[in-house]
């Protein structure tokens, strides 16, 4: 048999390396996160729709949205619509980006800060990264 003898601080030392590069990566994932939320332009909550003669019996623009339990519909001009339409389109972009905020936000929460003792690590499922 055969032995070979470990040299625990040098193992130690590239853990935290692999472990401070880690944090870098999700340092720089949630920072460009951040850049892509400051540039989206004005939000709007709701559905916008085109509507046709042949489809609807109506022809138009029409925003529709939510308020208090009920369904509220506006007609709008076609400035209005294209207008509306990118700010739901941006509505939907900022949530993307801050669930993924938050996954980032995790990952690095877990990895770095002080733990409780535990008998098995946590899942991927559990923490909400995956």
């Amino acid at each position: 048999m055969h032995t070979v003898p470990i040299d625990s601080q040098a193992k130690m030392w590239r853990m935290n390396d692999t472990a401070a590069h880690a944090g870098q990566a999700l340092e720089q994932r949630y920072e460009r996160l951040r850049q892509k939320l400051a540039r989206i332009g004005y939000i709007s909550q709701g559905t916008v729709l085109a509507r046709s003669v042949a489809t609807s019996g109506r022809s138009g623009y029409q925003w529709t949205r939510k308020v208090a339990g009920k369904t509220v519909s506006v007609a709008l001009s076609h400035e209005q619509f294209e207008a509306m339409k990118r700010a739901v389109a941006n509505r939907r972009e900022l949530r993307r980006i801050v669930e993924q905020m938050e996954k980032v936000s995790r990952q690095f929460l877990f990895q770095n800060a002080a733990d409780t003792h535990r008998c098995k690590p946590l899942s991927q499922k559990v923490l909400g990264t995956i």
